[in-house]
């Protein structure tokens, strides 16, 4: 294909998308490429950490097991 067919399929494309929605997915899609480029050069740069002890329950939370052991 020469150049005649790619710039007659960006009048197409623009005619139909619009320049402005065009200009928002090219920047969603920068937006995209970017931070997953930074989310891959941190899992690298970070070391790897022991997973956190699991949470203790919530006081206000209740044990219906064990509420209904002590009723009998």
């Amino acid at each position: 294909m020469s150049i005649w067919h790619w710039l007659i399929v960006l009048v197409v494309v623009m005619l139909v998308f619009g320049t402005k929605k065009l200009g928002n997915m090219g920047s969603d899609i920068g937006k995209a490429v970017k931070g997953f480029k930074d989310g891959v050069k941190g899992e690298e740069d970070k070391p790897a950490t022991p997973a956190a002890p699991q949470a203790v329950a919530d006081k206000s939370t209740i044990d219906v097991d064990a509420k209904e052991k002590s009723k009998h």
